[in-house]
């Protein structure tokens, strides 16, 4: 069986420990992202570091994507984690950022899935894995993020739909809806509110936890080892699934 696996967004944050954590499995991965420093920053951190590799990607661009399958000649994959994606707020006008959110979180993560489908269909594990990571923020509105709101959204009518087109290959597709998690872009939306409201990040930060059960953050290191289990040879019932991962953020 393969244990080769392809990650987007692997230079920082959750990327980052979901590469640690796998390739501490003896995963062997195709590190992407837009910048290559810090996803050499990332292989300096993974177990083996000889056995992975890293690609400049830019998943709006499928050539990229194809580049970095391509360039190491494999012929099969076990997995894939689209992690890749950009936050932010947007507003309509000339300077509107829907184009970019859109092109990169949903049609992006698209394009990645659909360029690894011939590779995991070749790979002779019994079930093969994906995970997209989505955010709460597919199931809730927040004034200003219409496009980032709209990408996660529909980034879990894509994996429904993908989970049930793959089924017969046995490529089981699952959706994580992270919370707040501990990043850099979380701190950064962390900052952003307290401009808003004109108060300390401290303040800032205490105020977005009252609306967290658990009046916390999830650590990067959680969500990798979420994943570890769903990508586990145990894990073979779990498909067309989204998952949150919220300290209670959310109760569906």
């Amino acid at each position: 069986m393969s244990k080769l696996v392809l990650i987007t967004g692997a230079g920082t944050g959750i990327g980052r420990s979901i590469s640690e954590n796998l390739a501490g499995q003896g995963f062997s991965l195709i590190l992407c992202g837009r910048n290559i420093d810090n996803l050499e920053k990332t292989k300096t951190k993974l177990k083996n570091p000889e056995n992975h590799s890293t690609h400049a990607c830019d998943i709006r661009k499928i050539r990229d994507v194809q580049s970095a399958l391509q360039k190491n000649n494999i012929k099969s994959l076990y997995g894939l984690v689209a992690n890749a994606g950009i936050g932010g707020e947007n507003t309509y006008g000339e300077k509107d950022r829907w184009r970019e959110v859109i092109e990169t979180n949903l049609t992006g993560t698209y394009q990645t899935i659909q360029e690894c489908l011939p590779y995991l269909k070749k790979d002779d594990a019994p079930f093969k894995k994906v995970v997209i990571l989505s955010s709460i923020l597919a199931r809730l509105g927040v004034p200003g993020y219409s496009a980032y709101c709209s990408s996660k959204a529909g980034l879990l009518g894509l994996t429904r739909a993908l989970a049930a087109e793959h089924s017969g290959n046995k490529i089981l597709i699952n959706a994580l809806c992270p919370g707040w998690v501990n990043t850099d872009m979380a701190q950064e939306g962390i900052d952003g509110f307290a401009d808003a409201l004109k108060v300390t990040k401290e303040q800032a930060y205490q105020e977005a936890m009252k609306q967290v059960p658990l009046g916390k953050m999830s650590e990067p290191e959680e969500i990798a080892q979420f994943i570890s289990y769903l990508f586990s040879e145990q894990q073979t019932s779990l498909t067309g699934q989204t998952i949150d991962i919220n300290n209670g953020a959310l109760m569906p």
